[in-house]
């Protein structure tokens, strides 16, 4: 099978999951699972382990974002992510008929450019894939893994390359605190009604490395925050996209905190503050307020691209602003993802995610 038609076949499984996500969730999250593994409570987060892939679930994915700032202190983002999409439950097929759709997305954002590129591959032929130990994450030749020289680090010493059109990039990664467990030791409720997926994260990488974008070479250093989930369902089919925020404060500490929005009108919040000892602290929804202030017209659509956000029982309450507000995401699932500052009772940078608009 050439690769044309191997990109045919993965188109067409795509467009068969848009389809269904209006009446699904975002991007079908929300789907029907029969068949697949779900996310229970009490099951043990395991590392190595967990770092690789999950096939007897449905979907996966392994993500970074970075806050970066080249010499003369000017804001970067960048953006490196890996998706699996099984198209049916049982046992991993092998070759060409394996049932795995794998898609990357990389991004670069400044004040003024916001550059993208989208990929996929078949699972099952070696196009794309993740290993556990040493960690080595791919697709084509984007590839996040730990460094050669040291096998044994996991994901303490790690790489990451991308690249698209107009930019290319490759920064090396280190972290000196353990991996992050969200939710219930890291089984991370997404609804009421018990939904819910595993998810862990490693908040705590500085960053450095070489950025080429339009041919011009800028080295930019700063902080990076990976976040590592699976599921089969983590959305309720009226839970229409999310609002996530990652959050580094100037203090050492981090903050993840996330609203689905449903359309019925119950919104779940949930979040996790994280000392700057790397210890976490589950918050209770009704210690998170997220509140859109102002919102930019993008790709036809009104998009909040600022916030108020409140967590009453540390204190924090903050504005949020973006780099770029026209930082979007025209993939196959659209969505808007970009670096973003905050000021207030706390000061930082981080990260946002919007779906579903």
């Amino acid at each position: 099978m050439n690769a044309k038609r191997v990109l045919l076949v993965c188109v067409a499984a795509l467009a068969s999951l848009i389809r269904s996500a209006s009446a699904d969730g975002f991007a079908g999250l929300g789907r029907d699972a029969a068949g697949f593994e779900q996310a229970i409570p009490g099951r043990p987060i395991v590392f190595p382990r967990d770092l690789g892939a999950h096939p007897g679930f449905r979907t996966e994915w392994w993500y970074l974002t970075a806050n970066l700032e080249d010499a003369s202190g000017a804001a970067y983002g960048v953006q490196w992510t890996l998706f699996r999409q099984a198209g049916a439950p049982g046992d991993e097929r092998q070759g060409w008929a394996n049932q795995n759709i794998w898609m990357g997305h990389a991004a670069v954002t400044t004040a003024t450019e916001h550059l993208f590129a989208e990929t996929f591959a078949r699972g099952g032929v070696g196009q794309a894939g993740v290993v556990s130990e040493p960690f080595r994450a791919w697709i084509d030749d984007w590839i996040f893994a730990t460094r050669q020289e040291a096998p044994g680090a996991g994901l303490s010493r790690m790489t990451i390359s991308a690249n698209g059109q107009g930019f290319r990039y490759k920064f090396d990664l280190a972290a000196d605190q353990q991996l992050v467990r969200h939710g219930e030791n890291g089984f991370s409720r997404k609804s009421e009604d018990g939904r819910a997926s595993y998810y862990f994260s490693q908040p705590f990488f500085k960053i450095d490395g070489v950025l080429v974008l339009h041919g011009r070479e800028v080295k930019l250093s700063g902080l990076a925050w990976m976040d590592r989930e699976w599921s089969s369902q983590p959305l309720a089919a009226t839970q229409r996209g999310w609002d996530w925020f990652s959050l580094h404060f100037s203090t050492g500490e981090k903050l993840m905190v996330f609203r689905l929005r449903d359309e019925t009108g119950g919104d779940f919040l949930a979040g996790t503050w994280i000392g700057a000892d790397g210890v976490p602290q589950a918050l209770d929804r009704n210690e998170i307020a997220l509140l859109p202030i102002s919102q930019a017209h993008i790709a036809g659509r009104d998009v909040p691209v600022r916030w108020e956000l409140r967590v009453k029982s540390h204190g924090l309450d903050v504005e949020t602003s973006p780099v770029n507000a026209d930082s979007w995401m025209a993939t196959s699932f659209p969505y808007w993802e970009g670096p973003i500052a905050f000021h207030g009772s706390h000061e930082g940078k981080g990260y946002l995610e919007m779906t579903g608009y």
